[in-house]
């Protein structure tokens, strides 16, 4: 990626979309979003960056935690233990739905992706309280970004507020023995973690230690194993767009994972990482101008992994 007016063009033409969609308003601190913004950050395994849009302005990840989460879960427990509690298969169900849990058996999610899922892979963050986990969290994303960063209490607590789907689901999996311990300290680590705060570059950071087998480009650490950045890319493909992953796939072939604030990480194998940021949301919960800016980039420069 070397031209940065072109990139700057192909925001321009995914903004027109933006007004087909409508930002999140079920979570009341997201809702003041303005649906116009969208911002892009490009950055590329060899530890160079191009963006275009307000690409330093900060959002929450939502449920682009759910990959860092899981990474960091693997590591610790692996994939036996993991994979024990949260299956791997993708789902044609809304993100939050409830309704696999009742019908399969074993009664445990589908994949790390959807909230039951995420929420079981948050329980299994070592530490034995909440704030042992959260700093584990926070400490692990800081190394991903080479940034400090933190989460936006208010967007926390607005989350936390309105948690009561997610209540269920800790509820249910708790009679069946997916999770311990208690459900209000177990949401308030995940609303915590989902509120967490970046900007593009920061996110693209992030996408490009993925891309880059967890090697980060810009010090050579091994900050994820080269299993565990597999695995988590494999499931941003078959599961990181929500109920619209298959079609994603098709269109633009990017591993990627998308959040309701409008954020998406993408990891372009070998390439780069992608952060996005457009709030105006389709009918799934993903950015439709990032989207659509990513559905351009990955046809004029070929990076459909397909």
């Amino acid at each position: 990626m070397s031209d940065q007016k072109l990139l700057g063009e192909l925001v321009d033409i995914a903004r027109a979309f933006a007004p087909y969609g409508k930002v999140a308003d079920y979570i009341p601190a997201l809702s003041n979003q303005n649906p116009d913004d969208l911002a892009i950050c490009i950055y590329s395994i060899g530890n160079e960056s191009y963006y275009a849009g307000d690409h330093l302005k900060k959002f929450t990840l939502q449920s682009i935690s759910k990959v860092i989460t899981l990474a960091l879960v693997l590591m610790d427990n692996g994939e036996d233990e993991v994979f024990s509690k949260v299956g791997m298969e993708p789902t044609g169900d809304p993100f939050n739905s409830i309704a696999k849990l009742e019908t399969n058996k074993p009664s445990k999610p589908l994949n790390p992706m959807i909230n039951a899922g995420a929420l079981a892979v948050t329980h299994m963050i070592k530490g034995d309280t909440v704030i042992e986990k959260w700093d584990r969290l926070i400490e692990f994303i800081c190394h991903l970004t080479g940034q400090q960063v933190t989460y936006n209490e208010d967007v926390a607590y607005s989350e936390l507020q309105t948690a009561n789907l997610n209540r269920s689901l800790c509820y249910f999996m708790k009679q069946h023995g997916v999770i311990t311990g208690n459900v209000e300290d177990l949401l308030v680590l995940y609303t915590k973690q989902c509120a967490v705060e970046m900007n593009c570059v920061d996110l693209a950071k992030m996408g490009a230690v993925f891309a880059n087998d967890g090697l980060d480009p810009e010090s050579g650490r091994q900050l994820i194993t080269k299993d565990v950045a597999r695995i988590c890319k494999t499931f941003m493909v078959t599961c990181g767009m929500y109920n619209s992953s298959g079609e994603f796939a098709i269109k633009v072939g990017i591993p990627a994972k998308s959040g309701v604030s409008g954020g998406i990480m993408g990891s372009v194998p070998g390439k780069c990482g992608i952060g996005i940021f457009g709030p105006s949301l389709d009918e799934v919960g993903n950015s439709i101008a990032g989207t659509k800016l990513l559905e351009g980039l990955s046809a004029k420069y070929s990076w459909s992994i397909f």
